[in-house]
């Protein structure tokens, strides 16, 4: 990409609801019509199997996902998970969204589970358990 990839207005505003109110715990940006600028999409309460059923067949997309899960011990968690949606019906926009993810990472440094999805399979809930765990 020629120009560096920016976060628009309403991208950091949905990006602060998830980090601080329990109305919002997921954030799918896709670019919008300004090049190389990422936009909320979905900005919502999602379940798991919500989260799953809003990502795009055929298009990539960077997901802010704050989940909610117990440990072993019975505790209960959050964790905010970075997600690189890309499936393989998505093609020609890797270097695009590699940028965007980019972005988000070091605007989001304090998240620590971050991944790459290509597949639904890749997000099954237990699988991110695991991860955040």
């Amino acid at each position: 990409m020629s120009s560096p990839v920016g976060l628009s207005e309403a991208c950091r505003d949905a990006l602060h609801h998830v980090k601080e109110t329990r109305e919002v715990n997921t954030v799918i940006l896709r670019y919008g019509d300004a090049p190389g600028v990422l936009v909320p999409e979905v900005e919502a309460n999602l379940t798991h199997d919500e989260l799953i059923q809003a990502l795009p067949a055929d298009a990539p997309r960077l997901v802010v996902h704050e989940l909610s899960f117990a440990t072993h011990e019975g505790a209960r968690r959050h964790e905010r998970l970075l997600i690189w949606w890309m499936p393989p019906a998505a093609g020609g926009q890797e270097a695009t969204y590699a940028a965007g993810y980019a972005a988000l990472e070091e605007f989001l440094s304090d998240v620590h589970v971050r991944l790459r999805a290509t597949g639904t399979d890749q997000l099954d809930y237990q699988r991110l358990v695991a991860l955040a765990g």
